[in-house]
């Protein structure tokens, strides 16, 4: 399942949810330079369209990284991130895959993500 370890499979269909003490917001004017840039064909990779604020420290998503921080609101799992954004980026569903399950595994190491229970 996705390069998975048996006891990481379940996480998969776990709900993810925000860190309820992490302060965020959409920056709405970047968001919307970002989306005229990449429908352009320009790189937009390393534009932060999504500010958090963790422990006094600002942090910025790019514009898939805040899609997926969005999407992470208790209601989906991986899988159902994956298919939102699947409809959303013509690419390969399993690279897609390969890295939402990177990033959210970078954000639950830090603690920014939680398993809903």
């Amino acid at each position: 399942m996705n390069g998975h370890r048996p006891e990481e499979r379940f996480l998969v269909l776990k709900r993810l949810l925000r860190d309820p003490k992490i302060v965020w917001r959409i920056e709405k004017q970047r968001e919307a330079q970002v989306l005229e840039a990449m429908e352009a064909g320009e790189e937009t990779g390393e534009q932060g369209t999504v500010i958090l604020i963790v422990a006094g420290t600002m942090h910025q998503l790019n514009y898939v990284g805040g899609m997926i921080w969005q999407l992470c609101d208790g209601e989906r799992d991986a899988n159902a991130i994956i298919d939102r954004l699947h409809v959303e980026f013509e690419v390969a569903r399993d690279e897609l895959a390969t890295d939402v399950h990177a990033f959210i595994a970078e954000l639950v190491e830090k603690g920014w993500l939680n398993y809903a229970e």
